[in-house]
């Protein structure tokens, strides 16, 4: 069977982007994520809004950001032009996520269900397989992360705000005309940030452990 180092390149990446678009999948779609932080964050004391209306609230935003509704709402918390533009740039970028992980997916699915019959296989760089690779190499990339977003998380917070919405300050609410921003505070997004950096070390670890065996 004919070995090819581009389909072992092309696999690797591949294998990456489904590891990192499924990690940050998770907090977005999973919402119960959020509902458990309602009372540690102690965010119906701080707004003097019910735990109902706090998820009304979370839920319409999210299902604007990921594509369910057209119509950006967020219950009983009032909101601007101001503020939804940058939803609208938020929706962009889960959208995209969603949408690389769907591809990737279908893509190694496909590979998978066909590589019997195209008599070709990844050429394996020093014994190792493609799925090592792309652990490595997400591994090395957000351990340097993490710990710099460990060091001082909101200016990390900052420098992702400049570098995923550039040239613009739509994400700096006020929180009397956008009141969204009230249960959505930074140490919730620190959680997320948290929660996809364990689950990308936890998936790179396991594609490290599984491609150190030649197939």
């Amino acid at each position: 069977m004919k070995e090819s180092k581009i389909l072992s390149v092309a696999l690797s990446i591949a294998i990456a982007f489904l590891v990192l678009t499924a990690a940050i999948a998770v907090p977005i779609l999973f919402r119960p994520f959020y509902y458990w932080q309602i009372g540690p964050l102690g965010l119906e004391a701080t707004t003097g809004l019910s735990r109902s209306e706090i998820i009304e609230a979370y839920n319409q935003m999210m299902n604007f950001c990921i594509g369910i509704t057209h119509e950006f709402s967020t219950g009983v918390l009032a909101w601007s032009e101001w503020g939804r533009s940058h939803f609208v740039d938020v929706r962009s970028l889960f959208m995209l996520d969603l949408i690389v992980l769907g591809v990737t997916a279908l893509g190694l699915l496909a590979w998978r269900v066909a590589r019997s019959r195209l008599h070709i296989r990844p050429y394996q760089f020093a014994g190792r397989t493609p799925g090592f690779y792309a652990g490595a190499g997400l591994l090395s990339v957000f351990i340097v992360v993490g710990l710099l977003a460990a060091t001082n998380f909101s200016r990390a917070f900052t420098i992702f705000h400049r570098l995923f919405f550039p040239g613009k300050e739509n994400w700096i609410f006020d929180p009397a005309v956008d009141q969204i921003i009230l249960i959505l505070p930074e140490t919730f997004f620190m959680n997320c940030a948290i929660l996809i950096l364990v689950l990308l070390i936890g998936g790179c670890l396991g594609l490290m452990i599984a491609g150190r065996r030649r197939a």
